[in-house]
């Protein structure tokens, strides 16, 4: 089969290995979709894990084998897929830690070498402590739809993190397809969005996707000009891993407002933050990280019944052997370019 090798930083290759062998409580499916995710980026980019890998974890396609003990699935079947589902048992997963559960640090899913998702290639091998995760994709519904199921699970999982009452309002840093799905999420729960990005594009899309103000985020009035439009902010989410975002969100929000951050996941980068908002302020700066498993079902139903139409981001669509392509536009992404799938 065809797949797309991490050999090093910023080296993927187009190469030919063999199609994964399942054992006996395993799924072999072929891939039809594949989102390109920012954390596969900076690993492939700055080295981050040793090569060889085969990247890629947004991803769907269709059961063509199955182990003689799997149950539950039927060849032919169109899936999505999920590489992390905690164990449910250890002292994290009782607190609800789910990505800090040893368990769930293992990759489920590989298309050869060290599981990596294994997304960028026509095959991958579906083990079985990750089965609870697999989601059939219902008739109606594209594979790009059922790729996304990761993403915005990653989404929904942070936005449970916030104390949000109705009505709050709420800043989302960073537009971009994560912080679009942030925007329309908190909308649809009930609360005020202020969006910012540096892309009037974005801006113009983000309105569109629920948030009630927007701004550009490279105007040096910024902090001003949101004051003076919305006085109290209860919550920031940083959807971008940019440092200055997170010191205006401090400052913007009101005392025991909370601050989220998504985006910033490159380890070794100190950052400085005043203390004493936390302290005397009350301020939380939170974190949330990957995916919650038993949300599954109900990012599920959000996505398949359209009610978050995430077709409306997937802006561009590359074949498997030109991944490397795909991924150099999501890392440096043109004016409108969003969500990029890569697909077979």
């Amino acid at each position: 089969m065809s797949a797309v090798v991490y050999r090093g930083p910023d080296d993927l290759r187009l190469e030919t290995l063999p199609v994964p062998q399942i054992q006996s409580g395993e799924l072999l499916v072929k891939v039809a979709a594949c989102g390109v995710c920012p954390t596969d980026i900076k690993k492939i980019h700055y080295g981050a894990v040793p090569p060889p890998r085969v990247f890629g974890h947004e991803t769907a396609g269709i059961i063509v084998k199955m182990g003689a003990r799997v149950r539950g699935f039927r060849i032919g079947d169109r899936v999505a897929l999920h590489h992390h589902v905690p164990c449910l048992r250890c002292h994290f997963c009782r607190h609800q830690a789910f990505a800090q559960c040893p368990g769930y640090k293992r990759t489920g899913i590989t298309a050869g070498f060290e599981p990596a998702g294994g997304g960028y290639a026509e095959y991958v091998r579906v083990m079985p402590f990750v089965l609870p995760g697999v989601v059939k994709i219902p008739a109606r519904n594209s594979f790009a739809e059922g790729a996304m199921l990761e993403p915005v699970n990653t989404v929904l999982k942070a936005v449970k993190r916030l104390s949000l009452l109705r009505g709050d309002s709420v800043l989302v840093a960073g537009q971009g397809p994560i912080g679009l799905m942030f925007t329309k999420i908190l909308s649809l729960r009930g609360m005020k969005v202020v969006a910012t990005d540096l892309l009037e594009s974005r801006l113009k899309l983000a309105l569109k996707w629920g948030a009630t103000r927007v701004f550009n985020a490279g105007k040096d009035n910024l902090i001003d000009e949101i004051r003076s439009a919305v006085p109290i902010l209860d919550a920031a989410v940083i959807a971008v891993p940019a440092d200055t975002a997170v010191l205006q969100a401090m400052e913007l929000v009101r005392g025991s407002a909370q601050i989220l951050l998504f985006a910033h996941t490159r380890k070794g980068v100190p950052s400085r933050v005043d203390l004493s908002c936390i302290c005397l302020e009350e301020k939380d700066l939170i974190g949330s990280y990957s995916s919650d498993y038993t949300l599954q079902k109900e990012v599920a139903r959000m996505v398949f019944t359209r009610r978050l139409d995430v077709r409306r981001i997937i802006t561009h669509t590359f074949p498997l052997r030109q991944t490397a392509a795909a991924i150099a536009l999501a890392s440096r992404p043109s004016g409108d370019s969003l969500k990029i799938v890569v697909a077979q």
